[in-house]
């Protein structure tokens, strides 16, 4: 790992770039002690592709070849309100 004073990066920072674009690491030093680390990001994962559900096997396994329609529900309330 490269070494660079606070003042070198800021009076030359381009060159520290270039360094750090080629995947090194530097650490930035201030009257000798080590302040900070710059180094490049993690390179990025590959994607996985994720596998969804498959919600109407489930709901089929679940309720089977029953169906209620939507009005069912509603004269269902219909009579609760009466």
């Amino acid at each position: 790992m490269k070494t660079a004073t606070v003042r070198q990066v800021r009076h030359d920072f381009g060159a520290v770039l270039k360094q750090v674009e080629d995947g090194g690491e530097i650490a930035i030093t201030k009257r000798g002690h080590v302040v900070a680390r710059l180094c490049p990001p993690p390179r990025p994962a590959k994607h996985r592709k994720v596998k969804m559900p498959d919600f109407a096997a489930r709901m089929k396994r679940i309720f089977g070849d029953r169906v209620l329609p939507g009005n069912v529900i509603l004269e269902e309330r219909e009579s609760n309100d009466r």
